[in-house]
């Protein structure tokens, strides 16, 4: 587990990803991912198939997609048949059919602290209602979801619902089934539709989020019972969905434990992934049904060192679930060989298996295109960001601060999204060469070159004289002075000076908010596996200057042709045009230099031979239904591993003997002469 435990188990309020390690294993929304397929590949999760996609004029008639009357997109939904909720008290019923849990007054239920409290459980089949009035959650501003603000741009009526109710008194239970939303209908049990403004093909990834997952009326009304809240008697504390797990035991200060849904659709292991899937094991299990574990122990260590050492003594079957969890330990773990990082020879003893998962994002130092010193679009001033992007050297930087454990990026877009490219097709060509198959850093000479072109030769303004002095705002507790130092030494290289303004987040949001930066650095994790939500880092619009909002274009980065490009790239779906877009808008970043340097973060898994299956999907965290176990291959390592050591005893032993043996034979010694001369007197 994290180093903290989950804040939120409500699917309509959590949004972090510690907290998805377990609520997508319980919940399942509309859409979800295949396990093993790169780039992510989005499939059917609890409905029947791809959503039913039909454009609206205004007036509600149904018109062609590149027609220009098009003002709506409706998304209409089939719940799969076999979708059933994992066994609950909510759903238990007496026997005229009336819910066996609702209580008047907090005394009535007082005996109930904990769900596993109760002795009655039912279920039910998942209706098509459910998805909508999961929905009508989100928009209650009582729910404070971060999902309001957002989808109340697209979902139609979602605005208008929220502030109906959020208008109305309420001391218990809103049956939000009473209260339309225009964009919602339910069709028939089993079918729904969503309309949305306009187009937005990346709508449907959005459908993949635990979010959108279905949430039962009674549930939410059996948790409003009086006095549950003051127990933790709530959705946020024990989520009820239906997915392969449910979970059983929720003390996030100690442990958290899933089990086996028994009332779970039937699901199988998939039988195709990427290229060297099948050679590194991983369709072994094609065909078998899911999930292969029945249960799972999730326990909080608050320090790496007692983690690490469980880990190694086989009581965890992984180094970490959301995190590697080897950075504290890197140096016991991991030696660097000719083939870069290698597992050291204790863990290859053990076993134990490597698993770097390359994240879907990105972290960056952009420049402020406002900036009268590195901004501007003028050739000048490319000249000059491209110097600046040539001094500093990513790799040299992943290597000694981050042991290797990133990738230098040459275009927004992070590998395992539609447009990253692989190969000298992806490299930045104003920043790196193609040599001997590989991308090999532009020299420090052409850097200086570009320099003097931009009007600073040597480091220094052809114009004044004075020394080219470059600002950075860094946020106090993400750098050190060795890195400021290694970054004095980069850029002097090529003559120039730079000086560090640290300030906490707050402060550096706020310069942010204002333009008030040089050189800021800033990161993404993607919402979804689609280039549009790491190209909108860049659209004009976006920029906080523009929209006069908390926008994510923070380098103020505003250039017709990109913003063309990427409106049209946001309402086309995938396709050569959309794919050519893409090039485009990327071409356009990488000439007109907007940052500085950014990398896609790497972690390093390790597990233990006993687990199978253990690829990392950078989106979804709904992947425990794909682990295997064998437990007893488990239980005799841990036999092996944990063998009582008793040779100090025996070396104590005989060092007490040892020592005490010349006492012994002096006093035997002693008394034998006492006795000699009792006798003699």
């Amino acid at each position: 587990m994290s180093p903290l435990p989950p804040k939120h188990l409500d699917p309509a309020t959590s949004y972090a990803s510690d907290e998805s390690l377990f609520i997508d294993q319980i919940y399942e929304p509309p859409m979800g991912y295949h396990f093993l397929k790169r780039p992510y590949e989005l499939l059917p999760l609890a409905v029947e198939s791809y959503p039913q996609l039909s454009f609206l004029d205004a007036d509600g008639n149904e018109v062609d997609e590149d027609d220009e009357a098009l003002a709506f997109s409706r998304y209409t939904l089939r719940v799969r048949a076999d979708e059933r909720y994992q066994p609950h008290p909510a759903f238990a019923l007496d026997g005229e059919g009336r819910p066996l849990y609702l209580f008047a007054t907090a005394a009535e239920g007082a005996r109930y602290q904990q769900i596993p409290d109760f002795p009655e459980t039912g279920s039910r089949p998942v209706l098509a209602n459910d998805f909508v009035y999961a929905i009508k959650r989100l928009a209650d501003p009582q729910i404070a979801s971060p999902m309001l603000g957002f989808m109340a741009h697209y979902i139609v009526g979602m605005s208008e619902f929220s502030e109906q109710v959020g208008a109305i008194p309420r001391t218990g239970w809103l049956d939000l089934d009473d209260y339309p939303m225009a964009g919602l209908r339910v069709l028939d049990d089993r079918t729904f539709s969503i309309t949305i403004r306009g187009r937005y093909p990346q709508f449907v990834y959005w459908l993949a989020m635990h979010f959108f997952s279905p949430i039962a009326p009674e549930v939410d009304r059996f948790y409003h019972n009086p006095g549950f809240a003051e127990r933790n008697l709530t959705l946020d504390w024990w989520p009820v969905g239906a997915g392969p797990f449910m979970m059983v035991k929720n003390d996030p200060n100690s442990e958290i434990v899933l089990e086996r849904n028994p009332n779970f659709r039937q699901a199988f292991y998939p039988a195709e992934g990427e290229p060297g899937d099948r050679e590194a094991g991983l369709l072994e299990d094609a065909g078998k049904q899911l999930p292969f574990v029945d249960r799972a122990v999730y326990r909080l260590e608050k320090e790496v060192l007692p983690l690490w050492t469980k880990f190694l003594q086989g009581y965890y079957d992984r180094s970490g679930e959301v995190h590697g969890n080897t950075n504290g330990v890197y140096d016991q773990a991991f030696v660097v060989g000719p083939d870069g990082v290698e597992m050291s020879e204790e863990l290859e003893d053990h076993d134990i298996t490597m698993d770097p998962d390359v994240k879907p994002a990105i972290y960056y130092y952009g420049f402020n295109m406002r900036d009268p010193v590195v901004g501007g679009y003028t050739e000048d001033k490319r000249k000059l960001r491209q110097a600046l992007q040539i001094a500093f050297n990513t790799e040299e930087y992943l290597n000694i601060f981050y042991k290797g454990n990133g990738i230098a990026a040459h275009t927004p877009i992070p590998p395992g999204i539609p447009g990253y490219l692989e190969g000298e097709a992806g490299i930045n060509p104003y920043v790196y060469d193609w040599v001997d198959g590989e991308p090999r850093r532009k020299s420090l000479d052409e850097a200086r070159k570009l320099l003097a072109e931009a009007g600073y030769p040597n480091g220094r303004d052809a114009r004044t004289g004075e020394p080219l002095k470059i600002f950075i705002d860094v946020q106090s507790q993400a750098i050190s002075n060795t890195m400021m130092n290694w970054m004095d030494r980069a850029f002097g290289e090529i003559g120039v000076q730079v000086e560090y303004r640290p300030a906490d987040w707050n402060r550096t949001r706020e310069k942010l908010l204002t333009g008030n930066t040089q050189i800021y650095s800033h990161g993404w994790l993607a919402d979804y596996p689609d280039p549009e939500n790491f190209l909108f880092l860049l659209y004009g619009p976006e920029s906080p200057l523009v929209c006069n909002c908390d926008g994510a274009n923070n380098s103020n980065y505003a250039s017709e042709v990109y913003d063309e490009a990427f409106r049209k790239i946001r309402i086309l779906p995938p396709g050569p045009e959309r794919d050519e877009l893409v090039a485009q808008a990327v071409e356009q970043y990488r000439n007109d230099a907007v940052w500085l340097f950014a990398y896609y973060p790497k972690d390093i898994y390790l597990n233990n031979s006993w687990v199978r299956n253990n690829k990392r999907h950078g989106v979804s965290k709904a992947t425990l239904m794909y682990t295997r176990v064998d437990a007893q291959e488990r239980a005799r390592k841990q036999v092996q591993w944990n063998q009582p050591v008793t040779w100090p005893l025996y070396a104590g032993a005989l060092l007490l003997v040892s020592l005490l043996l010349p006492g012994v034979v002096a006093y035997r010694r002693r008394q034998k002469a006492t006795a000699r001369r009792a006798r003699s007197d």
